[in-house]
């Protein structure tokens, strides 16, 4: 029975030997996992944070110059007002804002008419004077939400929000109205100018070459209207 009985013992004593073995390598694993991390230096996470901020900086500075250069390539500089790719642009934006909320809109072609003769005759300076006078008379008769650009040359572009054909036609006639009463004094001599525009309605259907086309076309219908009534006079 003694036999028996320290044979037992010598085999749980062998078991408990195996299982702590084996439970040894799990404990030396899970160790380290509860090692907390080193601290950071003060001096290394204020040195990080300095860069995080410098690049921000640099990022927002970038940022504000592409913004700037963007702004001067579709800008007119003489006129201050959108040149002809800004307005096309702008003309691409509000089709596909007119599309998806079934708004409406009006494009008006204004072609100068007169101006190379004023420019021949007493120099671009006064050319230039002529057209900054047109475009604060263009401005000052539409609406902040409406846009004015300059297509090039003498010819300009509005476009005209949430106005029927009938409403864009007439605020077309007093465009014109406005510019042919425009007069001015070079060298002692009165000169006058005129405009003639056109108009393209602005639907669901409407893109930004079919709309321009259409509205170049209107304002050359109008310029020889106008011949021909000045003509007849």
């Amino acid at each position: 029975m003694k036999k028996k009985k320290r044979a037992a013992e010598s085999g749980a004593a062998k078991t408990k030997s195996a299982a702590a073995r084996k439970a040894a390598p799990r404990r030396a694993q899970a160790a380290p996992s509860q090692v907390p991390p080193a601290p950071v230096p003060s001096a290394a996470l204020t040195e990080a944070k300095a860069t995080i901020r410098r690049l921000r900086a640099e990022l927002a500075a970038a940022q504000a110059q592409i913004a700037e250069l963007q702004a001067s390539a579709e800008t007119d500089f003489l006129l201050d007002i959108l040149n002809r790719r800004g307005f096309e642009r702008e003309l691409n934006r509000s089709i596909a804002y007119i599309k998806r909320y079934h708004a409406s809109g009006a494009l008006v072609m204004l072609d100068v008419d007169r101006l190379k003769p004023i420019n021949d005759t007493y120099g671009h300076a006064a050319g230039d004077a002529v057209l900054k006078a047109i475009v604060k008379t263009v401005t000052r008769q539409v609406r902040a939400s409406d846009v004015v650009g300059r297509l090039g040359g003498d010819e300009f572009a509005v476009l005209l929000w949430n106005l029927s054909e009938t409403d864009a036609k007439a605020k077309a006639a007093a465009l014109e109205q406005s510019i042919d009463r425009l007069t001015f004094d070079f060298r002692g001599h009165s000169i006058s100018v005129g405009a003639s525009a056109g108009v393209a309605i602005l639907g669901p259907h409407s893109d930004v070459s079919r709309a321009l086309e259409e509205a170049d076309s209107a304002m050359y219908v109008r310029k020889a209207q106008r011949r021909h009534e000045v003509a007849s006079q």
